[in-house]
């Protein structure tokens, strides 16, 4: 999910001298592994029943392996207000955009079909921005925890990561799965923007070669610039370093070539599997004692367990039910825009809220 640039305050000082965020077994497990262990999930079950056998579910056929993942994937998009609404010192911050804001949205698209339809095309694109930010941000983290100073690379990071998700995507396999979202228009009358997905075929080669000149120019000039620096001082973070070079080739060949058909799941798994990881290793004492669970041996595992239940239940729910009806759809919607834009401010390595 987000600008995730961020970790709990009161816990960074302790973990200066680390180079991990939470450490090295959790580091591996939760933020480092998944994007190698989801290109291997979707090996794995591409071409086997979980991938291939359709069947019907609240009036649309669907797989396994879409099934868990919309189940996966929408729990991961609600698991942002137990940071955003449950932790007492983020909350009284912005207390207009976490209580006007989603009712607005909600409104909006309940008396708009407009807004239903931007906001579902707004969601399919700004789910990229969100993701290359996530990983950006968790990258910021490993430069902090090294002892760099977070603003050094900061432009050039956000760049890479920008370039690594939407290059493969506009210049790849999975383009046309994107933008046919625009052909949504058509029930508002906007024909000029179904045209859209029409109009990126037919210059996908132009852009496809100008993503890989500028994305390899762009790459030559971030290596020389990466060592200047370290031959100045600026220490490499080998988790940073491990984490984009993983997560840039799983996107190239992921969305790029979709292999196994899996693209979607191969990318959406690990981006999930990372902000679990991140939103329980920063909140779990917010959830611990919102439970009022500090007093139990096993308060911490007893609150993962609700964690988990909870956010899977509602994904669950939005994944089964989303069509049902506009207005579970525009729940949907506007939990998936809060989760966008909420990361976007509730985590900042810059600001020191982690």
């Amino acid at each position: 999910m987000t600008t995730l640039e961020a970790t709990r305050p009161a816990e960074s000082a302790k973990k200066a001298r680390s180079v991990y965020i939470a450490g090295p077994v959790y580091d591996w497990v939760f933020f480092l592994l998944p994007p190698i262990v989801s290109v291997l999930v979707g090996a794995l079950v591409s071409g086997t029943w979980i991938a291939t056998d359709r069947f019907w579910l609240a009036g649309k056929r669907v797989t396994w392996s879409t099934l868990l993942l919309g189940v996966v994937v929408n729990a991961h998009l609600v698991a942002v207000f137990v940071r955003s609404h449950l932790n007492p010192d983020v909350f009284p911050r912005h207390k207009v955009r976490f209580l006007v804001v989603p009712i607005a949205a909600f409104a909006a698209m309940m008396t708009s079909m407009w807004a239903v339809v931007i906001a579902t095309v707004l969601v399919t694109f700004w789910d990229v921005y969100h993701s290359a930010l996530q990983t950006f941000g968790l990258g910021r983290i490993y430069e902090r925890n090294q002892g760099n100073d977070p603003t050094t690379l900061r432009g050039l990071d956000l760049g890479l990561n920008l370039l690594l998700y939407a290059g493969p995507i506009v210049s790849g396999a999975t383009m046309l799965a994107h933008f046919q979202k625009f052909e949504l228009f058509e029930d508002v009358g906007a024909l000029f923007l179904t045209e859209i997905p029409t109009a990126m075929s037919s210059h996908q080669r132009s852009i496809a070669w100008a993503v890989i000149v500028g994305g390899g120019l762009f790459l030559v000039y971030y290596v020389i610039t990466y060592v200047r620096l370290a031959r100045r001082g600026h220490v490499v973070s080998f988790p940073k370093v491990f984490l984009l070079a993983t997560t840039g080739l799983c996107s190239i060949w992921a969305w790029g070539w979709n292999p196994f058909g899996q693209a979607f799941l191969i990318m959406n798994l690990f981006h999930a599997v990372q902000y679990f990881g991140l939103v329980w290793w920063s909140e779990r004492r917010v959830l611990v004692q919102r439970l009022r669970l500090q007093q139990f041996r096993l308060g911490a595992p007893l609150a993962a367990a609700v964690f988990a239940c909870v956010t899977l239940a509602y994904g669950a729910v939005a994944e089964i039910t989303a069509d049902g009806s506009r207005a579970l759809w525009s729940l949907v919607q506007t939990v998936a825009l809060m989760h966008f834009f909420y990361d976007g401010f509730v985590w900042s390595v810059r600001k020191r809220q982690i």
